[in-house]
């Protein structure tokens, strides 16, 4: 693996502090399930802790960037032209019902490209991270995109509610980040999803493109209402043909 950029470095110790906060609170899920308040609250509170931890990690190494998050929304600052772009737990519905399946994930968007990208999945322990032009990786061992050219024995990802039962395997996991890591390091075969937002997807962009994997043209000035479409270039129109009545 080639060293990894500053910046790559500083969203990994965002992450790594902001982690911390975030397994302490999934532990007292169990209970709170069963109070008199219940638990919606509570992850609220979570998913905002969480990510003001890891703007001001990212804000102290680099004052003048900007950000784009879940909770706070946009917010530019004296360097328009880089980014940050945050989702502090994406699968906030997994976290809220105590099912291990989410992640933090964080996004640097330099003009109008994604150059680095993180997930990470704290209850796993898999972080997984790309850099413009330096490979995929998950734990510092580098992945790749699914090498199956027959769709027949692919297994995607989709992530809305479908009219029409789709004649291929596939799983709704809960979490658009950790689909898009599944797919660069070749666990699913592809990805597809609706009505996303930036912040669910921005890491997963380049983790799919530096992985080795395709991806649909994705309008990085809009922030709402995305569709993403990812694979490896094997499969990518047999999948697209399969996609066309959904």
């Amino acid at each position: 693996m080639k060293s990894i950029s500053a910046n790559l470095n500083v969203m990994i110790k965002a992450c790594e502090k902001a982690s911390k906060i975030l397994i302490r609170d999934f532990g007292e899920i169990e209970n709170l399930q069963v109070s008199k308040k219940g638990p919606k609250d509570f992850v609220t509170n979570s998913d905002m802790r969480t990510e003001k931890i890891i703007i001001e990690e990212l804000r102290k190494a680099r004052p003048s960037y900007s950000f784009i998050s879940e909770e706070n929304g946009s917010e530019n600052n004296k360097d328009i032209n880089n980014t940050w772009i945050v989702d502090p737990i994406d699968g906030t519905i997994n976290f809220l019902h105590g099912i291990p399946h989410f992640a933090i994930s964080i996004a640097l968007r330099s003009n109008d490209e994604i150059v680095s990208g993180l997930i990470y999945d704290p209850i796993k322990d898999e972080m997984f991270f790309a850099e413009k032009n330096n490979g995929a990786f998950c734990n510092n061992q580098r992945i790749r995109v699914s090498s199956k050219n027959n769709i027949d024995e692919c297994l995607f990802a989709i992530g809305n509610n479908l009219k029409n039962k789709p004649d291929f395997s596939y799983r709704k996991s809960g979490s658009a980040a950790l689909d898009m890591a599944y797919v660069a390091s070749g666990r699913y075969d592809g990805y597809f999803q609706n009505n996303l937002n930036i912040w669910d997807i921005a890491a997963g962009i380049i983790l799919i493109k530096e992985a080795g994997g395709m991806i649909n043209n994705i309008s990085l000035d809009e922030i709402e209402n995305l569709k993403v479409i990812a694979s490896s270039p094997d499969i990518m129109a047999k999948f697209r043909e399969k996609l066309i009545n959904f």
